[in-house]
């Protein structure tokens, strides 16, 4: 019971984290402006988080989970690397397109110090990218796909599947995409991707 009202918790100060952060950017955010607006104690702030860097490291992290977590059981199974991909696409171009996701880019970008930029990095896409690397090598192992430097694979995939959606995202020139959408787009990088690196047989 303590343990879920910790997570209920912590959901609330998360929430209240992001729109502080909309409201006044990553320089102009405190931990006492959040917690005034979760309306937690600042001491329960520090407590739990440590400072501002970790109390968005925490959101960053969060933020990724579901695809994190899709990659590190889809990567137990037996499952084909292209069957793997086919599943990750709508969950990685939704979480990269999202609200949250869209509002701490819009921070990081506004944020001088790169604090920010470099916590979205490391939370982030170096947590991700080596479990696309390693879904990449299981490809090429599995004679699906064909190429020398699996991060160039990963890059040229992400490129396909994001391609400029993100920074449009950012600046206000796209909606949020639809569930739909993520998966014709994601169905469409997986084709793309096939073509260009797919091993003889494959294509």
């Amino acid at each position: 019971m303590r343990e879920e009202k910790r997570s209920l918790r912590q959901k609330q100060i998360e929430s209240a984290a992001y729109e502080v952060l909309e409201a006044k950017g990553y320089g102009g955010t405190s931990m006492l402006g959040i917690a005034k607006q979760a309306r937690a104690s600042n001491e329960t702030l520090y407590n739990w988080y440590g400072d501002k860097q970790g109390l968005f490291q925490a959101l960053v992290t969060r933020n990724a989970e579901e695809v994190k977590s899709h990659l590190d059981a889809e990567l137990k199974t037996d499952n084909d690397a292209l069957s793997i991909l086919g599943t990750l696409g709508p969950k990685l171009l939704s979480l990269l397109t999202g609200d949250r996701a869209v509002a701490l880019n819009r921070a990081a970008a506004a944020d001088s110090s790169g604090e920010l930029g470099a916590t979205l990095s490391k939370a982030g896409r170096e947590t991700v990218f080596p479990l696309l690397e390693r879904v990449m090598l299981r490809a090429r192992e599995e004679g699906q796909l064909a190429f020398e430097q699996s991060g160039e694979a990963v890059g040229l995939y992400l490129d396909l599947l994001i391609g400029d959606q993100q920074i449009r995202r950012v600046i206000g020139r796209l909606p949020s995409p639809t569930p739909a959408f993520c998966a014709e787009r994601s169905e469409r990088a997986l084709g793309h991707l096939s073509r260009l690196l797919g091993a003889p047989s494959h294509r």
